[in-house]
């Protein structure tokens, strides 16, 4: 058995806040600092304990802050400083810790830096970004694009030079070969740190080193080339060394097209790197729900870096949308299918993250033009493939799925005017569906989702099984489509997960091995069935939640939650989209 380091983080759950779409104090449209400090009550209530907040810097806001032109500001239109410390101090009231979202694989077009760099070849932060003669031919460098546009080089007629973008070309990457680029950034951090934050989330972590000669691609469709280039994690360890090493924070990178192997260079418990590794080969290589696919990426990255280092758990974020209308079923069993997505989640291997409005089972939302869309990555592609002939009306329709703005609609948080976001007109559309989707609706019920994240919640803080716990797949169901069971065992105590991610039931046959074994049922998100009526439980108390105590202990609980318990034999029906947590006996 592999021993797990134990540290504070491990245990934790975290909340997303895109602050922008929160709550709006002030009417003007657009969430803001006051917003997450008048809500922090409601997030508290679930029992998270890490606040990871979305960039609120001083911005142009051409890509919802993620293209910064100052470091140590605040954008207006969230708040100022003295807010962000009062939100700080709040969040620590409360017994949480708040970690921000830093860009610093590029900054905006408008950063004092740039504008410099910008402005002579020979000013001294022209290196501080990446610069290029034209090719031979009087075209770009070379021939790969960016995430957002069909190059990643833009003419710079002043200078007569192209810069290098990977994302929009308002957002200039960063020359992390400069030591007085690395050592600006570093110093901005630690007056961070110093400040009180208790961590970063580091954005496009793995883009930061940009490989020799920047040669063309073979595809240049697939823009791999952008990551994971050889320095990266040089200048990884070297900022863990001139600002995070000896400090009581948490470290997350965001890392695209990574395995498991690379993934374990970024939080190798021994590589004095980062805390948590933020991978997208769910969201951004599973476009909708395969359960088989599901599980190999599970294994695989269970044995890529289980003991060794930290994973994240999450189907959605800002970037990705709802994962109830993505992966689950956001119609008739909509409650069901959020409570069984939440199940696996927490109890997975790896720390799981909750984005804004998924405690509620918020989905997704399809606009009607192009117009009432305001990601920049979708209105881009949307102009490229129109300028190329395809009817407009067949490209909304194909990007409208997956499209960023489908995750960034206001949180709900009643059936008032405007979904009670804000008095004002919103900065982009409320979902229709929330008069029947709302916080107040969910804060109400005793059997609601986010009663059920609540419960979720409260076990992993009691049980250390589902932070530390090895991780077995019962071989029986691997190659099942719709069911998914597990096990998660610790210091002798096991535990069951057993899930039907379809919309049909389906029945667990329990194999001979369970012979003689008692299962306790100890959380299920369907009614608890009378004794007998199954062979193994069901779910106890009101809507599927399992009643236990409230508080923390160190180590496993001893005597709770006092589940249904009954012998591991014969056939268990399991409901479309039904979860249940056993402990094995």
């Amino acid at each position: 058995m592999t021993a797990v380091k134990r540290v504070w983080w491990k245990k934790s759950v975290v909340y997303q806040v895109y602050w922008r779409s929160f709550y709006d104090t002030d009417g003007d449209g657009v969430g803001d600092l006051d917003g997450v400090i008048e809500k922090l009550d409601y997030i508290r209530g679930l029992g998270v304990d890490i606040i990871w907040l979305n960039p609120v810097y001083e911005s142009p806001d051409l890509d919802n802050g993620y293209d910064i032109s100052d470091y140590e500001s605040i954008m207006p239109k969230a708040g100022t400083l003295e807010t962000l410390d009062r939100l700080l101090a709040e969040t620590h009231r409360r017994g949480m810790r708040l970690i921000m979202d830093l860009v610093v694989n590029h900054t905006s077009h408008l950063h004092p830096w740039f504008l410099e760099s910008r402005s002579s070849r020979s000013n001294p932060k022209r290196d501080w970004y990446i610069w290029k003669d034209a090719s031979e031919g009087g075209g770009p460098p070379n021939n790969w694009r960016s995430y957002f546009s069909p190059s990643t080089w833009e003419w710079d007629a002043a200078t007569e030079q192209y810069y290098f973008h990977s994302f929009a070309a308002e957002q200039p990457d960063l020359n992390w070969r400069n030591p007085e680029l690395r050592e600006a950034i570093c110093g901005m951090m630690r007056r961070w740190l110093s400040r009180g934050i208790d961590g970063f989330r580091l954005d496009a972590i793995a883009l930061l080193a940009k490989p020799d000669g920047f040669p063309d691609a073979e595809r240049p469709e697939d823009i791999r080339y952008l990551t994971n280039n050889p320095g990266l994690h040089d200048f990884i360890r070297e900022m863990n060394a001139r600002v995070l090493a000896g400090r009581d924070i948490v470290t997350v990178g965001e890392a695209a097209f990574v395995t498991p192997e690379e993934g374990l260079k970024f939080v190798g418990e021994d590589r004095g790197e980062l805390d948590m590794l933020f991978h997208f080969e769910v969201c951004d290589e599973m476009p909708s729900w395969d359960m088989l696919r599901f599980k190999r990426i599970q294994r695989r990255w269970y044995e890529g870096l289980w003991g060794r280092g930290a994973n994240s758990q999450f189907l959605n974020n800002h970037d990705h949308t709802r994962q109830v209308s993505r992966y689950g079923n956001d119609g008739p069993y909509r409650v069901q299918s959020a409570k069984l997505l939440a199940t696996m989640l927490h109890t997975l291997p790896g720390i799981p993250y909750i984005y804004q409005g998924e405690e509620i089972g918020m989905t997704g939302v399809r606009f009607d033009s192009i117009e009432e869309y305001n990601d920049i990555a979708m209105r881009n592609r949307y102009a490229e493939e129109v300028a190329g002939g395809r009817e407009p009306a067949e490209v909304l329709a194909s990007l409208q799925p997956l499209s960023r703005d489908n995750s960034r609609t206001p949180m709900q948080w009643d059936d008032s005017r405007e979904a009670g976001f804000t008095s004002g007109t919103p900065w982009i559309r409320v979902n229709p569906n929330y008069r029947e989707i709302n916080a107040a609706r969910d804060l109400a019920a005793p059997d609601s989702i986010y009663a059920y994240y609540r419960e979720l919640i409260s076990l992993r803080h009691r049980h250390d099984v589902l932070a530390y716990g090895e991780f077995e797949e019962w071989p029986e169901y691997a190659d099942d489509e719709h069911l998914y069971v597990y096990e998660r065992h610790l210091d002798g105590v096991r535990w069951l997960v057993a899930l039907n991610h379809g919309d049909e039931a389906a029945e667990l046959i329990w194999p001979a091995r369970m012979a003689g074994r008692k299962l306790r049922l100890l959380l299920g998100n369907y009614p608890a069935p009378a004794l007998g009526d199954e062979s193994a439980g069901g779910s106890k108390g009101e809507g599927g939640s399992e009643g236990g105590a409230d508080g923390e202990c160190q180590g496993e609980c001893q005597g709770e939650p006092e589940g249904q318990s009954e012998s591991a034999s014969g056939r268990t029906k399991l409901h479309p989209h039904e979860a249940r947590i056993y402990a094995v006996e």
